[in-house]
Order: C-alpha cells, then structure tokens, then sequence
C-alpha cells in the first residue's frame, strides 16, 4: 500500500505541475458546455438536446486519457525510473494503480462535470458514471500497455495517437455499418457509446464487455513490466 501511495502522490504532484494536461481534463467539458448552449439542436426523436455532452463524454472516456497514461509510462521508462521502481521491488498492480490512480479520480470528477452539464439524473446518471468510471479505467490501462511496450516518449506518441483514432472512431462508423458494428461489439469504446448514447439500453452487457477489455489488458501490462522493466 506504501509503494501505491508513493506512486500515486509523485504522480500527482507531476500532474498538477503540467498545464497541458490539466487542460485535457477541462477542455473536453467546455467544449460540450459551450456546443450545448450555442449551438441549436433539432427537435426530433433521432438527435438528443445533450448530443454534444454525450459525444465529448465519450471521446474523453474513449481516447482522451488513452494518450496521457502512455506518455506518463514513456517517460519513466526514458528517464529509467520504472527500472528503479522494478529493483525496489513495485509489483505490476502497485505501479498500474499508483500511476493511473490519480488519472482515475481525475477522470471521475470529469464525468460529474458532464453529468452536470448534461442535467443527468437518477437511473440515467448512475448508468453515465459507471460506464463512464469503468471505460475510462479502460482507457488508462491501454495507454499504460502502449507506454510499457515503447522506448521513449517519441515512440509511444507514434503509437498510441493511431490506437486512440482508430478505437475511438470505430463505433461511429459502426452506426452506419452492421459489419463493422458486430467487430466493434468486443471495444470498450462500443459499449460506452451504447449507453450514452440510448441511457435505455441495459447495463450489463456493456459492463461486462469493458470489465474483459480491462482484465485482457492488465494481463497484457503486467508481462510487459515484467519483461521490460529492468530494461526501462
């Protein structure tokens, strides 16, 4: 527990000390704030008055922390200390929770903001938060398995930006294509577009879906700290 809560502070620390970063947890509410009281929205049964909170919600939860959590990795491996943490005995799971914990809570806050934006209430906000919660856990995981697989902070922006495109742009396609849909089914991004986009639709299976993508992925994480951390 020590080793977690030392990562998780240093982390922190790091965090609030990069500017750029802090704008990515604000930037994407702001947009859908400012989308949703400037720009007028059909009365139809097809578009929702919140499309753009739902829309910016997802893409943050899908992609937005993607890209952080792996530039984070990359960087302790470049400046060695993920080799130090490994001779000091950090196990895989102190050092996924300590590093991607504050990205965690940080995204959770995030998601009240656009449940608030979006006036969520009763069943509808705790099916948003859990999706959101669970799918952004996701997210940081992913990004934590490209940051451990690359050299240096140059290699992982390479790879993580084309992962980030292509899983946080499949669902839509997926709604204009039944093929793309059924393969899209096995994302995380899929099932947080699920429900938040149809707050109607059940919770089960798309948590199910993420609960597997997040249990595939930090199997995938905790053999690459192992093989690569001494090499960090």
């Amino acid at each position: 527990m020590r080793n977690i809560t030392a990562i998780f502070t240093k982390q922190a620390k790091d965090m609030l000390k990069n500017p750029v970063v802090l704008m990515m947890f604000a930037i994407f509410p702001a947009v859908a704030f400012i989308m949703t009281n400037t720009v007028p929205i059909p009365e139809n049964d097809f578009v929702s008055e919140n499309m753009f909170v739902t829309m910016m919600a997802a893409i943050f939860a899908g992609m937005g922390l993607l890209t952080a959590a792996s530039d984070v990795i990359a960087e302790d491996i470049e400046r060695g200390s993920l080799r130090f943490l490994v001779i000091a005995g950090v196990k895989p799971h102190e050092y996924l929770i300590g590093t991607g914990g504050f990205f965690l809570l940080a995204g959770t806050v995030t998601s009240v903001v656009f449940a608030l934006i979006g006036r969520f209430s009763g069943i509808e906000f705790i099916k948003f938060m859990v999706i959101m919660v669970t799918g952004t856990a996701a997210s940081i995981i992913l990004g934590a398995v490209i940051g451990i697989w690359s050299k240096n902070r140059q290699a992982v922006t390479a790879l993580a930006m084309p992962v980030a495109v292509i899983i946080g742009f499949t669902p839509m396609i997926a709604g204009f294509n039944e093929t793309v849909a059924r393969a899209a089914g096995v994302l995380y991004t899929q099932q947080i577009n699920v429900i938040v986009n149809d707050f109607s639709a059940g919770l089960f299976r798309p948590v199910l879906v993420i609960a597997l993508n997040i249990a595939v992925l930090t199997v995938i994480f905790v053999i690459a700290y192992r093989k690569k951390g001494l090499k960090g």
